[in-house]
């Protein structure tokens, strides 16, 4: 894989890594995989086995399409550190290059083969929600769940969606946390309408 990134777009990429859980014990789970493809578009992409992010990535001038694995904490130190605005990336088998106009890093590559690709997101209706929306929805809902309890219900949160609305809800029973934001449906995505009511009318 060889590249041709702008140092801001990897480096708004690498933002997410700081709060991606604990290392595992499999060595390639600590790591960030970096896919340049110039048809498709570049992603970073992480994951634990159960949680996956596919962020993608702007400004990247591919040279010769591939994959990477990039060790997540020397990368992100790089690109803080660095003044320049784009970094040449090179890797391929047991090395990694980065070299920008007045420094040049060579850090021991890995295979990007072991690491597991998430699936892609194919569906054509959805709904947008506002990044520091959905931030808020899960942090003011999720505190009142009980992740202990055996009834599986009490511990996630419910998600309503409107064609303008986005609902959260979260119990454990005893508490209620409800929160509406606004959420965009995109190519008519939008809930079935309410089943009408078998009740009869006098």
């Amino acid at each position: 894989m060889k590249a041709l990134c702008d140092r801001e777009g990897l480096l708004a990429a690498f933002g997410w890594s700081a709060a991606w859980p604990p290392p595992e014990p499999q060595a390639d789970l600590q790591n960030v995989k970096l896919i340049a493809d110039p048809d498709e578009g570049s992603v970073l992409m992480a994951t634990d086995l159960e949680v996956g992010i596919r962020h993608r990535v702007l400004g990247m001038k591919v040279e010769q399409p591939g994959s990477v694995i990039l060790p997540t904490q020397r990368i992100a130190s790089i690109l803080r550190t660095s003044d320049d605005q784009e970094l040449y990336i090179e890797g391929e088998g047991d090395y990694l290059l980065i070299r920008g106009r007045r420094s040049e890093f060579t850090l021991p590559g890995e295979e990007s083969g072991p690491l597991p690709r998430g699936p892609d997101f194919a569906a054509t209706s959805y709904h947008v929600v506002a990044a520091a929306d959905l931030r808020k929805l899960i942090r003011r809902t999720m505190f009142a769940t009980d992740v202990e309890s055996t009834r599986y219900a009490l511990g996630g949160v419910l998600v309503e969606l409107t064609g303008e609305s986005i609902t959260m809800v979260g119990t454990d029973g005893r508490r209620l946390a409800r929160m509406v934001a606004p959420a965009e449906a995109e190519n008519g995505a939008h809930p079935p309408p309410a089943a009408p009511s078998s009740r009869s009318r006098r």
